[in-house]
């Protein structure tokens, strides 16, 4: 398995220092008070410490480069499955049952030519697989094999339209019972080779506390950005619509939009 190992020092001591900014700004949103996390000025300091994350990411790694490849041996004994390990939604639970024979994944929004995909038609398209490590804002992190489909692949199928600028991940799963799950990422990271929606961990199907039957591995990103349950990928210009407009659950409640590591 292919590794990048250029800048192993700076790349280590720069994912310490923003993960510490991460763990920092998150916990003071959601343990502080909600009124705090929605304060101007700790708006502006959240912000901030994005605009910094992001810039600091891209001046030290370009557009395509990879974050690190493992070997099998690096793999984790456990990989730990972190926010929601289970739906009781009747129909996700039909699914289940089926195996998700009668699952697709919806692609539509801002693309030229919108389509649905079952996991079979997913199974057959080319693959890749990669072996990386999923670092949490919690400050824990988990070695693991991954394998699906480039979300690229998929994207260059829909062709999307000149104002597309985002992509979120509408998900399945109620978070703490508050509101549906999901996420966003700029077509940057959409592109990225190593983006992938991935059906397959450690050589085995996705189970559903790892988010089956499919979810998404953006692995220049924190582990809250690798929604889990997707149903459906919207291109959009802007995600001020939707939700609480910040471009994701925990992004809604104070955690920065952009989770480079």
């Amino acid at each position: 398995m292919p590794r990048n190992e250029g800048s192993t020092s700076a790349r280590s001591s720069r994912r310490s220092f923003l993960r510490g900014l991460g763990v920092a700004t998150g916990t003071l949103a959601l343990t502080g008070c909600d009124a705090l996390s929605q304060a101007p000025w700790f708006r502006k300091i959240l912000f901030f410490d994005e605009q910094v994350t992001r810039r600091v990411q891209r001046a030290i790694l370009g557009q395509s480069d990879l974050a690190r490849e493992y070997t099998e041996d690096d793999l984790s004994p456990a990989f730990r499955a972190n926010g929601s390990t289970s739906i009781d939604d009747p129909d996700y639970q039909a699914m289940v049952a089926n195996g998700f024979a009668d699952w697709k994944l919806k692609l539509d929004g801002l693309v030229e030519n919108p389509g649905e995909f079952s996991l079979a038609d997913l199974r057959g398209m080319p693959s890749r697989t990669q072996i990386t490590r999923h670092d949490c804002v919690e400050g824990w992190s988990c070695i693991g094999k991954w394998k699906g489909v480039q979300l690229s692949h998929l994207l260059e199928q829909a062709n999307l339209k000149p104002d597309a600028r985002y992509l979120v991940f509408h998900c399945a799963d109620t978070l703490y019972g508050q509101a549906l799950y999901y996420e966003s990422i700029g077509l940057e990271d959409a592109f990225h080779p190593q983006t992938i929606l991935a059906y397959e961990m450690n050589d085995e199907t996705l189970t559903v506390p790892h988010g089956a039957p499919l979810r998404v591995r953006i692995e220049r990103q924190l582990g809250y950005k690798m929604a889990k349950y997707i149903m459906r990928i919207e291109a959009v210009e802007s995600f001020d619509h939707l939700y609480g407009g910040k471009g994701g659950f925990w992004e809604d409640r104070g955690y920065e939009w952009y989770g480079g590591i």
